[in-house]
């Protein structure tokens, strides 16, 4: 099993303080952590094809970690005919990427995609322009010119690099909510070492992860990655108006001024109802609004497209519900102990020893929830199918392709008790009838 980490592309490390492999050493299975190239290092992008560099040098390292692992984990006394990818947000992403990318065929079997996809609205930004903002940033004072730009970061210190990456959004794309400058990007052109070359969107159909099975789902509240920004500027929620500034940026690029106040009102009305958006009245909204755009909306277009490109592999939907007081670290320390949830990335402590973790009575939920949730993913990298003695009570099922298209597919449901049910997620039927059938999937 190789795990692919998270963090918008822009920080991140496979080290034990986050994602030691304590749970995971009690079972029959090598686990394998990577690093890979983040931020502007990572993913910076210039359209000069005399340069080289067109971007997504991060996800190449992720490519050249997994030809090293199926050249060398025999040694390890692994099996490299049978390579599980496991990863959450950005990480999930990048797997997702991978499944994608002709290149990458056959480096690994099996996918386990924990709150992200290659089409969520945060995992591509257009490159344009994004070196030259970087190098000003710098201090760089000539002009927009690719070959000038890229002879002068190369002077700049990788870590004053790094220190800027927080004053790089500009203002359009503070009010859009979009977080990362550097993210995978379409390469502006074909190389030697090229990865994606075409549209994302374009890819899913004839994607050679279309040919293995995969589990993808996402924890209960993934917004409240999103409590600290909205409680601090509370005018995000007051500002929003008529919703077009959270529209997927899919959208924007395919529909008039008309038509997106028209899917924004459509938004407006399944979030708000005929309430003006406001922090004190609708900040619960905002927050599940946000899961929505952010998470929701783009892992049901990966479960539509799997029922129609990859209807012979089998695709499990999982939602993470379990919520402790003590134990969702994500959401404390993005939140604090008040409030309750499942945040985006609570359920990495359940797979990962960190460092903020205690020692867990084993007649405790949330050791339960451990010894369920690496019995479930280490069953389905032994065999392609996650269910296990930990969760024998229920039988989790694939994917059913009719009750996917009528936006009711059933989900194992993570909580204190696990539950196969119909998902509670009930607008994503809504968020879905935005799109045309160009861009859904």
């Amino acid at each position: 099993m190789v795990w692919i980490y998270g963090g918008g592309f822009t920080i991140g490390e496979a080290s034990r303080d986050i994602y030691a492999p304590d749970y995971f050493m009690e079972r029959d299975v090598v686990l394998v952590t990577l690093n890979y190239r983040v931020g502007a290092l990572g993913f910076l992008s210039l359209n000069d094809p005399e340069l080289n560099v067109p971007g997504n040098a991060g996800l190449k390292d992720q490519l050249l970690a997994l030809r090293w692992v199926q050249e060398n984990i025999a040694n390890f006394n692994g099996d490299p005919n049978n390579i599980t990818l496991f990863g959450e947000s950005a990480g999930a992403a990048s797997i997702h990427f991978l499944m994608l990318a002709p290149k990458a065929q056959g480096v690994f079997h099996k996918a386990i995609l924990q709150s992200g996809t290659a089409i969520s609205c945060w995992a591509e930004q257009e490159p344009a322009n994004r070196a030259y903002w970087l190098a000003v940033e710098l201090g760089y004072r000539g002009e927009n010119i690719d070959k000038e730009v890229l002879n002068f970061l190369r002077k700049v210190s990788g870590s004053k690099i790094i220190k800027v990456r927080n004053e790089l959004r500009q203002p359009h794309e503070k009010e859009e909510r979009i977080y990362f400058p550097f993210t995978p990007v379409v390469e502006p052109y074909e190389s030697e070492d090229g990865l994606l070359v075409k549209p994302f969107i374009k890819l899913l159909a004839t994607a050679w992860g279309n040919e293995i099975p995969i589990v993808i789902g996402s924890t209960a509240d993934e917004g409240l990655l999103h409590y600290p920004e909205t409680v601090n500027c509370p005018n995000l929620v007051s500002e929003l108006d008529d919703c077009v500034a959270v529209l997927p940026k899919a959208l924007k690029t395919e529909y008039d001024v008309e038509k997106l106040k028209e899917c924004a009102l459509k938004i407006k009305r399944a979030h708000f109802g005929d309430t003006q958006p406001h922090y004190n009245q609708t900040l619960t909204q905002y927050i599940e609004l946000l899961s929505y755009r952010h998470m929701l909306s783009d892992i049901y277009r990966i479960i539509l497209a799997r029922a129609a490109y990859a209807s012979n592999m089998p695709t499990y939907l999982y939602r993470f519900a379990f919520d402790s007081p003590h134990f969702n670290h994500f959401r404390i320390l993005k939140c604090g102990k008040s409030v309750r949830g499942a945040c985006h990335g609570d359920d990495i402590s359940y797979f990962f020893y960190n460092i903020n973790a205690e020692k867990l009575p084993v007649d405790s939920h949330e050791y339960l929830t451990i010894q369920r949730m690496i019995g479930m993913w280490t069953a389905f990298a032994a065999t392609g199918n996650p269910n296990c003695k930990e969760i024998e009570t229920v039988q989790w099922l694939p994917v059913d392709e009719k009750e996917a298209e009528n936006a009711m597919p059933k989900c194992l449901n993570i909580g204190q008790e696990v539950e196969f049910i119909s998902t509670p997620f009930d607008k994503l039927k809504i968020w879905s009838s935005l799109y045309n059938s160009n861009n859904i999937f």
